[in-house]
């Protein structure tokens, strides 16, 4: 008999049952070890809910008009913990 598979989202629900809940602690601590490593990489983060493609589209044109080398990389909204 083959057991069910839990999804994703259902399994952080259940954590958060047991007093777990998923944060950037361990990921900070980890950085924090490793001298930081992420300072060391120029970037630009764009969040929000509407614009973030013109937003990173401009950002990418003002700083190579400026001579810099830029690279943009967009991804799909997420609406779920299985996106």
């Amino acid at each position: 008999m083959t057991r069910p598979i839990m999804d994703f989202a259902t399994y952080l629900d259940l954590l958060a049952n047991f007093g777990i809940e998923p944060s950037l602690v361990g990921i900070e601590a980890l950085c924090q070890a490793l001298d930081g490593p992420q300072r060391g990489l120029p970037a630009i983060q764009i969040t929000g809910t509407n614009g973030k493609t013109s937003t990173a589209r401009m950002a990418g044109e003002i700083l190579t008009a400026h001579g810099l080398t830029v690279g943009v990389y967009t991804s799909p909204h997420l609406e779920s913990y299985t996106e």
